[in-house]
């Protein structure tokens, strides 16, 4: 499934930057879950019934979020940059 049909879809979108990189942009209504807690943050992830993106700056930090969280069989998508994201987004009609 691609991000675009995922944003279709309703999907939440979660930024994994540290805070200070997520109020410098962002992709609007999206989450920031800094990379470091996401371990701490499963039940949060899990109380999301919606498919999940998950982007950083260039899409490594959100890939290793990505494999983290599927290892704990959580459905999510590595999304890559949030400048990808809202790009993705701007495309929809």
């Amino acid at each position: 499934m691609t991000i675009q049909e995922l944003i279709q879809q309703g999907a939440k979108i979660i930024d994994v930057r540290t805070a200070e990189e997520f109020k410098g942009g962002n992709v609007p209504n999206s989450i920031n879950i800094p990379l470091n807690e996401v371990p701490q943050r499963i039940d949060d992830f899990e109380d999301i019934d919606d498919p999940i993106i998950l982007c950083c700056l260039s899409g490594g930090r959100s890939g290793q979020a990505t494999g983290f969280l599927q290892a704990q069989g959580i459905e999510c998508y590595n999304g890559g940059g949030w400048m990808d994201v809202n790009y993705a987004i701007s495309q929809q009609s």
